[in-house]
């Protein structure tokens, strides 16, 4: 099993490997484009971009640990502490390690374009979506499958 830093470290590895993706980034301007670039038995690998404006919603990884760096532009990471949204931004390089119970949401504030690689393990099966209450509260909004959702 692999722990938190070695997800880190994957992702930090691909993202400094572009000719490795088995995929060009592309930009959608609906919505953050996502591809999985690569699958081991221990861990999977996503590339992902973000335009400006574009980000997830409060979530898990349904289990899973891992990591993502920001290979380009610059993303906003998200916790709650304290019942409240703690934003830090993350700029090329920067990378953040998580465990299986770890609830954030990425956005890219800025005003340009940003790509980021993120590594899970194991395989992304689901992820719970979540709304934070006015009172600080973290509830349940619904659970996405693989293999239906993405």
């Amino acid at each position: 099993m692999f722990l938190s830093s070695d997800l880190l470290s994957v992702a930090r590895r691909f993202a400094g490997d572009p000719a490795a993706w088995s995929v060009a980034p592309r930009f959608d301007p609906d919505e953050r484009w996502y591809h999985r670039i690569a699958a081991t038995p221990e861990h999977e690998v996503w590339l992902l971009t973000w335009l400006p404006g574009q980000h997830t919603d409060l979530h898990d990884h349904g289990g899973a640990s891992g990591g993502f760096t920001v290979v380009s532009g610059t993303l906003t990471e998200e916790t709650v502490s304290r019942g409240a949204l703690r934003a830090r931004p993350l700029a090329p390089g920067a990378g953040r390690r998580f465990g299986p119970h770890y609830v954030h949401r990425v956005s890219n504030l800025g005003p340009d374009p940003a790509i980021s690689v993120h590594c899970y393990a194991p395989e992304l099966r689901s992820m719970t979506r979540y709304d934070l209450t006015d009172d600080g509260v973290l509830r349940v909004a619904d659970v996405a499958r693989a293999g239906v959702a993405w």
